[in-house]
């Protein structure tokens, strides 16, 4: 929780973490090697000395760090941990919904867990999404459109199979589809990342809320015209936010634009933890103001009720979180702690 120098609380859903393993011993080969390099070069450039941590540490840090860095030093209340498999260069997978779902099992309150598919596994992907469904009763699930499996290098939410995995969660209540479009990371290929399937998917799925994620950088324009259009298309600002820090005329650009084309009610936030640590991006996004001639031009400001929709409301809704219940289960559950301790 957040509390303003006004004394309100604002309520804080992250909606995209992770507890990966990119430890040596995971390792598949040197494409997993490339990849944990490459989230390192991203945490590197785009983070605040202070907040810098050794590779080691980064490769795999655990779920005490985890823990720590998101609600004891960081402002969170709430997290979404979001799937990235990579089975192709991980013996165990980078970051599997079992291993995430170890901290809703330590953490049942703090953490929502979401599952993924992958159109290419066929009937026995479809199978997995039921097993998915019904042992942990996801309501999400995050593609990575780019992922390598064997000879292909991603697929689209266009194609037939894709469209069948979708209607299947459309059937078992699974609504928000997360998607990766964004920045490559290496060695995956930039094209398989373009955003523009996602005009088509939610077209055909208007029953199914599709969260981009990282607002399709650095198609950001392709984005925003898709999204002010399909009312059930979102913005996450994971890879975004940092900017806020190394870029901030950037940020200011892109925050801008995000507000001006789809509005505050669509854009949700997210740390994309363990690269970057909630405590300083919601400080300086708190801290944040548009500049004068940036607002004059698009007519926007982020203001304390947009940044309140965005740091958690928005993220409430699309998961049937009641926000005031919530606070007072998590009130309980810090005395309960203290009264521990």
């Amino acid at each position: 929780m957040y509390r303003t120098k006004s004394g309100e609380d604002i309520f804080i859903i992250d909606g995209h973490v992770h507890l990966w393993d990119g430890s040596k011993a995971n390792l598949k080969n040197v494409h997993g090697q490339q990849f944990i390099d490459c989230f390192y070069a991203y945490h590197s450039n785009l983070s605040p000395k202070e907040y810098l941590w050794p590779k080691e540490k980064f490769d795999n840090y655990g779920p005490e760090v985890m823990y720590d860095d998101l609600f004891v030093k960081g402002y969170d209340d709430m997290a979404i941990c979001q799937p990235t498999y990579l089975t192709d260069f991980y013996k165990n997978g980078f970051n599997t919904t079992e291993r995430n779902y170890e901290m809703k099992k330590r953490h049942p309150d703090r953490f929502i867990v979401n599952g993924a598919f992958d159109p290419r596994d066929g009937e026995a992907g479809l199978d997995y999404l039921d097993e998915l469904s019904e042992t942990y009763g996801i309501k999400g699930v995050k593609l990575y459109t780019a992922e390598w499996r064997g000879d292909s290098k991603g697929y689209k939410l266009s194609d037939p199979g894709a469209q069948k995995y979708l209607e299947r969660c459309g059937k078992l209540g699974i609504k928000n589809i997360h998607v990766h479009k964004g920045p490559t990371i290496l060695p995956l290929n930039l094209d398989a990342f373009d955003v523009a399937d996602i005009d088509d998917a939610a077209t055909n799925f208007q029953n199914l809320n599709f969260i981009v994620e990282h607002c399709g950088l650095p198609r950001l324009d392709d984005f925003c015209w898709i999204a002010t259009q399909e009312t059930n298309v979102y913005g996450g600002l994971a890879v975004v936010l940092p900017f806020i820090h190394s870029r901030p005329e950037y940020f200011a650009h892109v925050i801008s634009e995000l507000l001006f084309w789809i509005g505050e009610d669509k854009i949700l936030y997210g740390s994309d933890y363990g690269i970057w640590s909630p405590k300083w991006l919601i400080e300086k996004f708190m801290a944040f103001e548009l500049p004068e001639s940036v607002s004059k031009e698009t007519g926007v400001q982020l203001s304390l009720t947009a940044k309140k929709k965005i740091l958690g409301l928005n993220a409430a809704r699309l998961y049937g979180i009641d926000v005031e219940a919530q606070k007072k289960l998590l009130g309980g559950v810090r005395k309960a702690a203290a009264v521990g301790a």
